[in-house]
């Protein structure tokens, strides 16, 4: 059995984490919190989300049939 980079892994978990964060910040899109924080208004979980899944499934992709 071959070993996996570390980037796999690494591109795995972002991956994992930014879809997490970024449905997040769709259920608060849907039902806001009933206080406001400052730039809440920009919706900082959907536009970290996305940049966190797509760099994730970049990393995991390219580093899929490496071995190390």
């Amino acid at each position: 059995m071959s070993m996996k980079p570390i980037w796999y892994f690494v591109g795995l978990i972002l991956f994992v984490i930014g879809g997490i964060i970024f449905l997040t910040g769709i259920y608060q899109l849907i039902n806001p919190p009933e206080t406001n924080k400052i730039l809440s208004e920009l919706h900082p979980n959907i536009w970290w989300g996305v940049i966190m899944a797509l760099f994730g499934g970049f990393m995991f992709l390219k580093t899929r049939k490496q071995t190390a």
